[in-house]
């Protein structure tokens, strides 16, 4: 993992600082809200409906046991006992008293974390595939690009106060776990013919009230690159981005209304620009050494490729047997694998964790997985690496936990954005609907006659919870009062990303929970095999037999 330099340690202990007298002025009074609101943000502190939230950082999903600790530790102290994991791989406190957020943040930075960037119109959060440096597809670990990303992009002076917020996201691997082509920049780790690294680099994806997928720029970006190029998007979009309308402001719409040839033109052009001011943009190859030694595999055994332990615990207990089927994820390293910790128990808020299951995990990471998890874009924790013969003992724990659920990638992993019963924006529930459905769909044995289904749920337009990119999207709209429900259909976040189609009106709150029903059991009748998932049916067969039984129900 990254360890803070001189310069993190100094900046981070600086920004605590000056907040904590902000803070202190807003409380005196001397500031306003409408003066305190844009360095509350600057430092990741929203005020929702309820009281103000605090959004943590987690620089490419990784966390050490010593942060999780941390992390447990501010919930049972400073909110309600605990936290919430986002599709940005960030934590959120929902119960934060403004005047405790200085400490928080002394709290935070003892443990070298932050939640700056996390808001505002800035360069947020860079994420990474949560299976970084374990996958066995990979081909190279993105964590050290995106650190040098991270660092780059921290208070960078030219792009502190952008039109709108700006998000990257890099994948090592060509099967997309990070949502690449759902950002603002996507990056995909390459290797050329020579075999030198580089990235396909994506432009303009984005979710929210006008969805699109990315476009792609350069198929082959050498390694050197990275930062110049990055800058010159940033640039391009700082200089052409809408600024008279927050809602046309994301660098979509600028490469929608000049179209991306022309704005391929534009980066190519401010990229060679960049080269002519000699500007020190050029990654060298020892700093891209350097960083990522902090990345070096650990200190993996010889081990064989098949456990007979493991084995031979799975036929004697058809739980951990599940888990392992659902949960479990090949490493690049024999007799290892990633294992999924699931934050989606039947009928529990999706993406949330107590203070105590923070800190077994974090005790699980220590012993069991070289001191490391991750944060998934699904809201799901990881260990990245444990020995297949101690996927029992882990399993163990996790179960007496609540969170043994052998769900990863099922129905009922639902992704949803926390909604009207915490966020000011949001126009109707989230976590009901999310709790109602996998409690319809909780039966092990029905989750495993569907099987893969991506469902996903926001409570507003603004898609915090993915709903386009869903397999089964569903989003929240007020109408007259009331919360309804819209379905869309067919979306995917992977490496053949589409935009979920919207299939007809929305259901009420008492109907959404039978409408997905009809949906699943449209997929079972028409699929032409078990073998066929959900969203191949779907892209087969078209939205029109789902439609037509969606309403032929609601008639």
């Amino acid at each position: 993992m990254y360890r803070y330099d001189e310069f993190d340690r100094a900046f981070v202990n600086e920004r605590v600082a000056e907040f904590s007298d902000q803070v202190s002025r807003r409380l005196s009074g001397e500031l306003s809200e409408d003066q305190f609101k844009p360095l509350r943000l600057m430092n990741g502190v929203y005020l929702q409906l309820h009281a103000y939230m605090l959004r943590i950082a987690i620089p490419y999903g990784t966390l050490s046991s010593r942060q999780l600790r941390k992390l447990s530790f501010i919930a049972r102290t400073y909110d309600r006992g605990w936290g919430h994991f986002t599709t940005r791989q960030n934590l959120q406190f929902n119960w934060i008293s403004l005047k405790d957020v200085p400490e928080i943040l002394q709290h935070l930075a003892d443990v070298e974390m932050h939640a700056i960037q996390t808001s505002g119109n800035c360069i947020r959060n860079v994420t990474a595939d949560h299976f970084a440096g374990a996958a066995a597809d990979e081909v190279a670990d993105p964590r050290p690009y995106a650190e040098i990303l991270r660092q780059w992009s921290s208070l960078h002076p030219e792009f502190t106060f952008l039109p709108r917020k700006f998000k990257l996201a890099v994948t090592g691997a060509p099967n997309d776990r990070a949502a690449i082509q759902v950002h603002d920049i996507g990056l995909e780790l390459k290797r050329d013919a020579a075999g030198a690294t580089g990235f396909a680099v994506w432009v303009g994806g984005g979710q929210g009230r006008t969805p699109m997928i990315a476009k792609k720029v350069r198929d082959f970006l050498p390694e050197s690159e990275l930062l110049a190029y990055c800058t010159a998007i940033l640039r391009v979009y700082n200089l052409y981005g809408r600024r008279d309308n927050k809602f046309k402001a994301r660098i979509k719409i600028l490469v929608h209304e000049t179209g991306i040839e022309e704005l391929k033109r534009d980066i190519e052009a401010e990229y060679e620009a960049l080269r002519a001011e000699n500007l020190e943009l050029a990654v060298p190859a020892e700093e891209v050494e350097r960083i990522g030694r902090y990345f070096a595999p650990p200190a993996f055994e010889t081990r064989p490729a098949v456990s007979t332990v493991l084995e031979r615990a799975r036929l004697l207990d058809p739980d951990l047997a599940a888990f392992v089927e659902r949960n479990l994820t090949a490493h690049k390293q024999p007799g290892y694998a990633a294992l999924t910790i699931s934050l989606k128990g039947i009928g529990l808020p999706p993406g949330d964790a107590t203070a105590e299951q923070m800190e077994v995990v974090a005790d699980l990471a220590e012993r069991y997985s070289f001191d490391e998890a991750r944060v998934s874009h699904e809201q799901n924790l990881v260990l990245p690496h444990v020995r297949l013969d101690d996927v029992p003992a882990v399993f163990a724990a996790l179960k007496a936990a609540g969170l043994g659920t052998a769900n990863a990638g099922l129905v009922t992993d639902i992704i949803a954005c926390p909604g009207l019963d915490f966020c000011a924006l949001a126009n109707a529930r989230s976590i009901p609907v999310a709790q109602r459905l996998s409690e319809r769909f909780g039966s092990p044995a029905r989750q495993r006659e569907i099987g893969d289904l991506k469902l996903k749920i926001s409570g507003c337009i603004n898609a915090c919870g993915h709903h386009h990119v869903g397999h089964i999207g569903i989003l929240g709209v007020e109408r007259k009062g009331e919360e309804f429900y819209q379905i869309t259909l067919g979306g995917s976040a992977d490496q053949s990303c589409s935009i979920g189609e919207i299939v007809g009106k929305g259901f009420s709150s008492d109907e959404i929970v039978d409408a997905v029903e009809t949906v699943v059991d449209t997929y079972i009748r028409l699929r032409t095999s078990p073998q066929e998932t959900f969203i191949e049916a779907f892209r087969r067969l078209g939205e029109a037999p789902f439609r037509e039984a969606l309403y032929a129900e609601a008639v």
